[in-house]
This record gives C-alpha cells, structure tokens and sequence, in this order.
C-alpha cells in the first residue's frame, strides 16, 4: 500500500469517530498495538527530543527501506507515534522525505493536542525525516 493510501486509510479511519474522546481512546489502541521496540534499543540516544513524555524511535535502513521502531511512556504519545510508524515504517528514505504532512490536519489531530503534545508530533515527524535523510544517501 502507498504511503499516501495509508494516510488517506488513517484519516477515513478517523473520521468513523464523531468526538474526540473517541479519536484519544483510538490513539491510545493504535499505541497498544506497536509493536515493541528492542531492550537495547530503548536508550538516550534514540529519545526524541522536544517531546515532554518519553519518546523511544529507533530507525535502521533494511533493503532500502527505512524499518521503524518506537516506545512512549506515555498512552496518548504512544498513540502518536504509533500513527507515525503505521505511516513511515518500510518506506524509502525518498517516501518518508518527500511524504506530506497533511494528514495530520485531515483528521484532525494537532488542534486538538496540548501545545506540548503537539511540539512532540513535530519532533517525532522530524526524527523520522532526519533518519531518512540520513539513509537517503545510502538507498
């Protein structure tokens, strides 16, 4: 499936819900079906920073697509970047740097997120594009 179809999938998916305490009980499932990051994996070095909640992301380029892998300790952000890797995860570096954004807006999701929460989307979307432009050259 294209990256812009699951985009489009995740926005209809959303728009099954009509209230937003429904949407934050969604996110916190999708987070509860990420899969688990790798112990070693789970370091300093793989925080997201400017997120206030703990963020793991862990990338690696695995046939020239860009594997994902992350962890929050907290259930609203692990919906987040649970979202982010159903988005990104086994893409081309070239996908993820050239991907947009807007879905995001489609459903939603960041008028609807505390200035801090929605800081830490920002910094999960730049680490995954920072990654990717890191194995750009590599693909």
């Amino acid at each position: 499936m294209s990256l812009a179809q699951t985009q489009q999938d995740l926005v209809e998916e959303f728009a099954l819900f009509t209230d937003w305490q429904d949407r934050y009980e969604h996110l916190i499932e999708l987070g509860k079906d990420l899969p688990l990051i790798a112990p070693e994996n789970k370091v300093d070095a793989n925080l997201v920073r400017g997120c206030q909640s703990r963020v793991w992301l862990h990338a690696e380029l695995k046939n020239g697509v860009v594997h994902l892998t992350a962890d929050s300790d907290a259930m609203i952000t692990k919906g987040i970047v649970a979202l982010l890797v159903r988005v990104y995860n086994d893409r081309t570096p070239q996908e993820i740097l050239g991907a947009s954004t807007d879905f995001i807006d489609r459903i939603g999701l960041r008028e609807h997120l505390s200035p801090n929460r929605a800081n830490g989307l920002s910094a999960m979307i730049d680490q995954m594009k920072r990654y990717a432009l890191a194995y750009s050259s590599n693909s």
